[in-house]
């Protein structure tokens, strides 16, 4: 749902997943925690994608889209780790667990890294989907509040570009 730089055309699945998983290489240092498993972040971050892209992508913002996109990523995520063999399909369904259940430090940052990226691109973008869509200052607070939970450092960058894009007319107040 969010373009790439440049607002040509929107970022695929592929793409989000490259850009967040390289995050989490690059940002780990700004983790509410120190010593986090990166090898899970990463994992969380890919597995995470995955079960999206399956279930259908739900645009962030889309209150109508949101209300069942729990039960449509529960049953992709079944479908998906039921393809594989009994072990490793087990293992990543308890990443993906961990990650939507948003208590582990490495899930908590997972989260936050997810939710920074595309606030990034739309910041940079001059706005993007947030001015196609009528997106307010608060409800990419409200949406977006988790980051300070995993990163909150990142959470004051983040309210940088929010307070930055209200200035520059990029979010609605």
């Amino acid at each position: 749902r969010t373009s790439i730089v440049g607002n040509e055309r929107r970022e695929n699945s592929a793409e989000h997943s490259w850009h967040v998983t390289l995050m989490a290489l690059v940002l780990s240092e700004h983790a509410v925690a120190s010593g986090l498993d990166q090898l899970k972040v990463l994992k969380m971050l890919i597995v995470h994608d995955l079960v999206e892209i399956d279930a259908g992508d739900t645009f962030v913002y889309d209150k109508v889209g949101l209300e069942d996109q729990e039960e449509r990523e529960e049953r992709a995520a079944e479908r998906i780790f039921g393809l594989l063999p009994a072990e490793s399909g087990a293992e990543l369904r308890a990443v993906w667990d961990e990650f939507e259940a948003r208590r582990s430090p490495e899930a908590k940052f997972a989260r936050a890294l997810d939710r920074l990226q595309p606030m990034v691109l739309n910041y940079v973008n001059g706005g993007g989907p947030w001015q196609e869509h009528g997106i307010r200052a608060d409800q990419v607070r409200e949406i977006n509040g988790c980051i300070e939970d995993g990163a909150p450092e990142l959470w004051r960058y983040a309210e940088e570009l929010i307070e930055d894009a209200l200035k520059r007319e990029l979010l609605a107040p």
